[in-house]
């Protein structure tokens, strides 16, 4: 009998496979990183053959860590970075240029050029999003303008698009020989091409930007089965029935199923995201609007999110173009040697300003220097700096929602991070609470794939294993957030218009 169920989760810098056994319970890990390819200042990409074969290897890690093969595993989910895209020819196989991820900023020309007419916000009203650097459809866009024999070939119908997680199921599924091209709901919400009430690819926007429809996967729901592994995978023959992007499976993983539920994922970047239910809510206060689930048949969720760029990816900045820390938890180490900032405040707007903000035109400032500051007040700042800009997100959520939050989900790698979760719910003022399995977006894509081959029964089943693991009350006086987040907020500022036509 199939005990468990495997979960693929297709990161920013590294690829995972995650087992699971019917409580929700984390029984194997296998985990490889990918090279971060950075060419030119704002650009980043990644070697999506080399992803492919670190999914492959880290299946094999897991199974064989756990002890088991394919015929203990029910069912397979997938999730993944969202806007990253890979464009690649249908009959080799092989992508045509690497993947442009989702933090690379090098098509402002093309959002520029596509906003002359009815501004950043053109399309806003049917996708839930406004132009920018950050989604797939202008990342498509340039691969077909600058690759050269693209066009073409996209035009004869010999490309296809997708983000990782149609890339790993095509591939997974038999590539070139029969592989499945599909994605779901919640990444197709990431591309600029969905309509979010028809939940299928518009092609007068897909006009727009130049792309063929023919490039495009089929757009299915997040928990049903799309196929099963092929015959020379240590997975043959199991069903792929899982899939959605990694921001919407840490929502799922954190049984956040309800209207008004949300969660806070600290990665490589950091998602807020927060159910509307079935109501598509468009927000006045620079979130987007998404899709946070669909099950089979069932109704379409959606929710509002915030999306910062620079989280995680800050701490990694510190350890491999900084060199001050040699490992990730070794910056909490150096912020507890010192009791405050120093008055140094890092605004990490490497890939500009996301949420609440949306500013292409910021770029990275570190302020309030003086020959005080050491590195440690650095490491401080770099942690606050992902709390700060949590806050200015939840602001915007509660603004749009019409009531507060009375406390935050979190989850992901820098949850582990004491330092940074107290001074998080400091400067929010309400409780973080973290769940036993802190690994939810790996965790959600297995609730999706167990869902749809019947592993589990109903939500109801996946709410009775969330656990809670540990919570932070906040303890700062109100005089003193008030006064900390007027001088971010200044920081904020101070990293805007930077980017001009002699800077890019």
């Amino acid at each position: 009998m199939a005990d468990y169920i495997i979960a693929i989760d297709q990161g920013t810098t590294s690829s995972r496979a995650i087992i699971f056994d019917k409580k929700g319970s984390i029984v194997a890990t296998g985990q490889k990183e990918h090279e971060q390819i950075l060419p030119k200042a704002g650009w980043v990409e990644h070697d999506a053959s080399e992803i492919w074969r670190n999914v492959q290897e880290v299946i094999g890690l897991a199974l064989g860590r756990a002890d088991l093969t394919r015929h203990d595993i029910a069912a397979v989910g997938i999730t993944n970075q969202r806007e990253t895209a890979v464009v690649w020819d249908r009959t080799t196989g092989k992508p045509v240029y690497n993947a442009i991820v989702w933090q690379d900023t090098r098509t402002q020309d093309i959002v520029d050029r596509l906003a002359a007419e009815g501004g950043v916000e053109r399309f806003k009203p049917i996708v839930g999003l406004p132009l920018a650097t950050y989604f797939s459809g202008t990342k498509i866009a340039w691969i077909l303008e600058n690759v050269e024999g693209a066009r073409a070939k996209a035009e004869a119908g010999d490309l296809m698009f997708g983000t990782t997680d149609s890339w790993v199921l095509w591939n997974l599924t038999g590539g070139a020989d029969g592989g499945v091209h599909v994605t779901d709901v919640t990444n197709a919400s990431r591309t600029m091409f969905m309509d979010l009430e028809t939940l299928e690819w518009r092609d007068d926007i897909l006009e727009a930007f130049g792309v063929p429809r023919s490039m495009m996967p089929e757009i299915r729901s997040s928990s049903e089965v799309y196929g099963t592994a092929e015959s020379s995978s240590l997975l043959r023959e199991t069903p792929i029935a899982g899939i959605l992007g990694d921001q919407q499976a840490a929502t799922f993983g954190q049984a956040a199923f309800q209207t008004g539920e949300s969660k806070n994922t600290y990665g490589t970047g950091c998602f807020l995201i927060f159910n509307t239910g079935e109501e598509i809510v468009h927000s006045k206060n620079g979130l987007l609007t998404t899709v946070g689930y669909k099950l089979g048949d069932g109704p379409t969720h959606y929710a509002l999110e915030g999306s910062i760029a620079v989280t995680g990816s800050l701490i990694q900045w510190l350890r491999d173009q900084l060199g001050i820390i040699s490992s990730a938890p070794e910056v909490e180490k150096l912020a507890e040697q010192v009791d405050d900032n120093g008055g140094v405040y890092i605004v990490p707007a490497f890939s500009g300003l996301f949420a609440p903000y949306w500013r292409s035109d910021a770029r990275g400032a570190i302020v309030g220097l003086t020959r005080y500051a050491n590195k440690n007040h650095i490491a401080r700042a770099a942690l606050e700096a992902v709390a700060f800009q949590t806050r200015d997100v939840l602001d915007a959520v509660n603004a749009d929602a019409g009531v507060d939050l009375t406390e935050l989900k979190v989850d992901g790698g820098m949850v582990a991070n004491d330092a940074l979760m107290q001074f998080q719910a400091d400067v929010l003022g309400v409780p973080v609470v973290r769940p036993v399995v802190a690994e939810t977006t790996a965790l959600g894509a297995a609730y999706a794939a167990g869902l749809a081959v019947g592993f589990w029964n109903g939500l109801d089943d996946l709410s009775a294993n969330w656990q809670e693991d540990k919570r932070w009350e906040p303890s700062m006086e109100d005089a003193e957030r008030d006064r900390q987040l007027r001088l971010w907020r200044k920081a904020v500022t101070k990293s805007m218009d930077w980017v001009d036509d002699d800077v890019k």
